[in-house]
Order: structure tokens, then C-alpha cells, then sequence
């Protein structure tokens, strides 16, 4: 129940780690069968159907559902005791953001277990994701499921902008935040504009497919490009939402290894701005081939080129940070130092398929997937390993084993190298995505199979990182605030892992890395901005669990509601919508309860601070 209940954004962080592996572990499992089924010419090893639902629910589920809640993780837990703050702006919204999260990822992934599985690629374009061409219920969980789960990510990106705009410890300016806390702001801000486009492009669908609505149905007038702009509005910010935390970690994580302040602080704060603009303004460039004309392409063309500028900026001041810096190898640096050649390298093929008439031929082969994997991949996953390896003594209080977190680096980082490089030359020699198998004798055959060997490594990667897990989880819970030693931001001043309350008393900010001037000047603490007294805590909450239980129960209602079950009994409840008003009665009587409860949460006694550790 603790768990169920929690609204202490340090759990809430954990429930979001484990429920991304979840998630990551699916879509991983995903990716393994489509390279087995594609390791030699003409393998039936899946069929062409099953292949379109690996693909689609592969993309779908590794975006949505296991790189957004990690990062959410990451930013729950790091984010309120990088500025100072004793919880987030809203703490019942931080656990209902997590739960609606989750209920929408389990009702998509149930579909693996119902039998109609979403097959319309993860961008499910139409009239491919419509009834005449997807007549199964797979597309309906699709919708259903993102929305509920969209829902929680919106929450969650809300939430973190009240937080950072309004809880910064006394002293924390917007230029002295660090540089994480900074790339989770932009982000939230991204999640807030960019969410709910996808959201209305959903609904908007749902009412095609379970309402026989006409906005993408060209028989009576409904456009198929509509749902590109749509679905792309969305799509691309998505990818930076994506990508911006990683480039936080990366910044934070090299600092501290190097014992040297960021290089260019203001530059890198005003690059992520910029990126985070700039990503409204190229959604397109995944139209070309669409037929927009001359004058759009070339505009997209331009300010998708404009993006490599400040990406540009952010290199080299990583570069520049590392230069003449006293750098320990370890297995979080190993990460944040392979993530620069690694991203430059998806950047720069970025660029290439920024130009029009070039991407007219790379669009739809394999080259597409290469670049898309090496900035998520090679990006993203590579900032979030440097970042779990980096903050793990923080969230729990033990240290990941050092020589195997090195080890699974290794395994992990040549294995991306041997699955996506070879794929930019498959991509050029005309190798198409998306296709179940291939004829022999094209120049395939060998790059394929060796694709697949880098794929089974990076699985066998993954599985060691699990196993470091499992193995820290056994030892005792003795480190100091500061393990690394070189901590430079206000989360190292704390115990690890960090009591319920953050911080005994708020700190008091005098520079940027304020904990590593205090250091400088010789302080063994903070200085603090109050005396010690009682603290305010939330009181933890059953309702957010509920909420998204029932918007799960009414997803499945609408879904259901014109299928013949065989069964009077069944048919009546779901026929006449009433599974569908008891899931939304559920969610609405939360609603209503939190409303009329007043809830003043409860404080912890000066006294009590003594004796008080965390329950988790």
C-alpha cells in the first residue's frame, strides 16, 4: 500500500524506473525478434503480419513508454533536490501523472494478449491505421492506450514547470540552476506545447475508427495528410523532449568527472532554448516525399539545418569542459564521454537527410532507421546509463559495481556500433524499412546477419546492467552524501539514499555549483536560508491509483462496445456504454472526493528529524 499510495517524488521516481524497465524490456524484447527474423534472406521466422505488429508496437513502445518514464525518473527523483526544494509543486499530481501513465502502457501492451495488436507502424499513418485497411481492435489500443498514457506525461511536464519556476531554494536563479535541471525545464515546457497535439490527433482518430467520424476518411472528405501534421507537430518536439535530458546528464555527469565547471555555462543554457524552439519549427522535414511543394521543403529544409548550430555549441563546450581536466574514467563518464562522437555521428546524418531531394532517397530505407537509432540510441540511451550510474548511490544508497557497470559499456556500446552503422550502407544500397524479408544475392545478406549479432549484444548488455542491479542490491546502505566525491550540484549535500524530507533545513545558494564553491571555500555543509523547524509533508493517496484504474476501465469500454460477445449479459454492458460510464464514474468520483476532502498533509517535529530515515 505504501507504494500504491506514495506521492514522495523520490518513489514516484523509482515506480517510473521500474515501470520504464518494464516497458524497455518489452520493446527490447521486440527489437531482438524483428533482427532474428531479418538475420538471413527469405526467414519465416515471423510472419509478414506478426512482423508489422513487432515493428509498430517496438517503436510505440520504446518512445512512449520506455525512454519517457525513465527520464521522468530520473528528473522526479534529481530534479526538486538539484533546486532546493522539499517535494515538487504538486505532489497528488506527480503520483496521478505516473499511474495514467502506466494503465495507458499496460492496456497497449494487453493487446499482445487479446490478439489484435497495433499494425500500423508507430507513426500509424493513414488510411493505414483506418477500419478499411486495420479492421482488428489493434489501432484502438493504440489510441486509447497513448492517450491515457499522454495524459500522464502532460501531467508530469506541468507539474515539473510550477516546480522549477516556483520551489528554487533561496539564491537559485534561473542562471545558477545546473545544467539537468535546466534541460528538464525546457523539456516540460516542449511536453506542455507538443502533448497535446498528439492528444486531439488521437481523439480525432478514435472518432473515425469508433464513432465513424470523417477527418481522415477521403470517401466523404476527411485528408490522410492532416494526421501527418498532426501526428509530426507533435513527433518531432517529441524526439527533443526526448533527447534534451540526455544532453542535461551528459553536462552534469562530464563536469563532475573532469573537476571542472561546465565550459560556456550560458551558451549551453541558451542552446537548449533554442533547440527546444527550434524543434517546433522543422516537423515537416518528415513530409518531403509528401508533395508539399518547392517553397515549404525548403524552408524545413533551412531551419532543420539551423538546429545543428546550437547542438553544435553544446559539443564543443562538452569538449572544452574535458580539456585540461583532471577526468575519471568511470563507468557513468565512459557513457557521457561515447555519447559525443556517438550523437555527432546521428547529427550529421540529420543533416544529410535535412536536404529535400536527398532525403527523396534515403526516405523509407534503412539509412532513416540508422540515423534515427544513432540520436535515441547513441543519444538518449547512452545519457540515461551515464545518468542511472551517476545518481544510483543517490536514489538508493549503494554504488553500482564499477568493473561490470564498465564491462556492460563495452558489450552495450559495440554492439549499437555493429547493429545500426552497417545500416547506413544498407539504407544506401537500397535496403527498404519496414519490409518482413528480403531476396538474396543484393548485398544484404552479410550486413544483416552482422546488424543481428550487434543487436544480441546489446541485449546481453542489457541483461548485465540488470545483473549489476540485482547484485548492488545485496550490499549495505553506508555511503556519505558526496560518494563520487566530486559532487558539484545541492543533491550531493544530502544523505544517500535521501530522506523523506530532502533537506533539514533549505539551503542558501551563493554561486553556480553551489555546493562545489562552498567546498572551494572550504565549508563541510550548506549554509542555510532558515532555522530548523517542522516540515510540511504531503499526505500520501489511494485517489490517483483509482483515477487511472478507471480511465482504463473506459478505455476498454469504448473499445468493446460494438463487438458481439456471444453473451447477452456482455453484449448489454458494453453495447449501451456501461462499462465505459462505470470506468468514467470511477475516475470522476475521485475527482470529486479530492475536491470535497480538505487534506492538510502532516509535519514532521524538529525532534522527529533526528531519528527519521527513509521508509523506502
Amino acid at each position: 500500500m505504501d507504494w500504491l499510495t506514495t506521492v514522495d517524488h523520490k518513489k514516484i521516481g523509482i515506480l517510473y524506473l521500474l515501470a520504464g524497465a518494464l516497458f524497455f524490456g518489452i520493446g527490447g524484447i521486440e527489437a531482438i525478434l524483428i533482427r532474428i527474423q531479418l538475420i538471413k534472406p527469405m526467414n519465416d521466422f515471423v510472419d509478414a503480419q506478426t512482423f508489422n505488429e513487432l515493428i509498430t508496437m517496438h517503436g510505440t513502445t520504446m518512445i512512449f513508454l520506455g525512454a519517457m518514464p525513465i527520464i521522468l525518473a530520473l528528473m522526479n527523483v534529481i530534479v526538486p533536490l538539484q533546486i532546493g526544494a522539499r517535494d515538487v509543486a504538486f505532489p497528488f499530481l506527480n503520483a496521478l501523472g505516473f499511474w495514467t501513465f502506466f494503465f495507458g502502457g499496460i492496456l497497449l501492451n494487453l493487446s499482445w494478449l487479446i490478439g489484435s495488436v497495433p499494425d500500423a507502424g508507430w507513426t500509424s499513418y493513414l488510411p493505414l491505421a483506418s477500419v478499411d485497411y486495420s479492421n482488428s481492435h489493434g489501432v484502438d489500443f493504440y489510441t486509447i492506450g497513448l492517450q491515457i498514457s499522454g495524459l500522464g506525461t502532460l501531467i508530469g511536464g506541468i507539474n515539473f514547470l510550477a516546480t522549477i519556476i516556483n520551489m528554487r531554494a533561496p539564491g537559485m536563479s534561473f542562471m545558477r540552476m545546473p545544467m539537468f535541471t535546466w534541460a528538464s525545464f525546457i523539456t516540460s515546457a516542449l511536453i506542455l506545447f507538443a502533448f497535446p497535439a498528439v492528444t486531439v490527433g488521437l481523439i480525432l482518430l478514435m472518432f473515425d475508427r469508433l464513432f465513424g467520424g470523417n477527418f481522415f476518411y477521403v470517401p466523404n472528405g476527411g485528408n490522410v495528410v492532416l494526421w501527418q501534421h498532426i501526428f509530426w507537430i507533435f513527433g518531432h518536439p517529441e524526439v527533443y523532449i526526448l533527447i534534451l535530458p540526455a544532453f542535461g546528464i551528459i553536462s552534469d555527469v562530464v563536469s563532475t568527472f573532469s573537476r571542472k565547471r561546465l565550459f560556456g555555462y550560458s551558451s549551453m543554457v541558451f542552446a537548449t532554448v533554442l533547440i527546444g524552439f527550434l524543434g517546433f519549427m522543422v516537423w515537416a522535414h518528415h513530409m518531403f516525399a509528401v508533395g508539399l511543394g518547392p517553397v515549404a521543403n525548403a524552408l524545413f529544409s533551412i531551419a532543420t539545418m539551423l538546429i545543428a548550430v546550437p547542438t553544435g555549441i553544446k559539443i564543443f563546450n562538452w569538449l572544452f569542459t574535458m580539456w585540461g581536466g583532471s577526468i575519471q574514467f568511470t563507468a557513468a563518464n565512459m557513457y557521457a564521454i561515447s555519447f559525443i562522437p556517438t550523437f555527432v555521428m546521428g547529427g550529421v546524418t540529420g543533416v544529410m537527410l535535412a536536404s529535400a531531394p536527398a532525403d527523396f532517397q534515403f526516405h523509407d530505407t534503412y539509412f532513416v532507421v540508422a540515423h534515427f537509432h544513432y540520436t535515441i540510441v547513441g543519444g538518449l540511451v547512452l545519457g540515461l546509463f551515464a545518468g542511472l550510474h551517476y545518481w544510483w548511490p543517490k536514489m538508493f544508497g549503494r554504488m553500482l559495481n564499477e568493473p561490470l557497470g564498465k564491462v556492460t559499456f563495452w558489450l552495450f556500446w559495440i554492439g549499437f556500433q555493429l547493429t545500426f552503422f552497417i545500416q547506413h550502407f544498407l539504407g544506401l544500397l537500397g535496403m527498404q524499412r519496414r519490409v518482413f524479408t528480403y531476396l538474396p544475392n543484393q548485398g544484404f545478406d552479410k550486413m544483416n546477419l552482422v546488424s543481428t549479432i550487434g543487436a544480441i549484444m546489446m541485449g546481453v548488455g542489457v541483461i548485465l546492467f540488470l545483473v549489476n542491479v540485482v547484485i548492488t542490491s545485496t550490499k549495505p546502505k553506508n555511503l556519505g552524501n558526496d560518494p563520487w566525491g566530486d559532487g558539484r550540484t545541492l543533491e550531493w549535500t544530502i544523505p544517500s539514499p535521501v530522506p523523506e524530507y530532502n533537506f533539514k533545513q533549505t539551503p542558501l545558494v551563493r554561486g553556480y555549483d553551489a555546493w562545489w564553491k562552498e567546498k572551494m571555500e572550504g565549508n563541510t555543509e550548506m549554509p542555510a536560508a532558515e532555522p530548523v523547524g517542522s516540515i510540511h509533508m504531503p499526505s500520501p493517496s489511494i485517489l490517483p491509483f483509482m483515477m487511472s484504474v478507471g480511465l482504463f476501465v473506459a478505455g476498454f469500454g469504448f473499445m468493446f462496445a460494438k463487438d458481439d460477445f456471444g453473451n447477452t449479459a456482455l453484449n448489454f454492458l458494453f453495447g449501451n456504454h456501461l462499462i465505459a460510464a462505470f470506468g468514467l464514474l470511477i475516475t470522476f468520483g475521485c475527482m470529486f472526493l479530492r475536491s470535497v476532502k480538505d487534506d492538510h498533509g502532516y509535519h514532521i517535529e524538529p525532534e522527529e528529524l533526528e531519528q527519521k530515515g527513509v521508509k523506502a
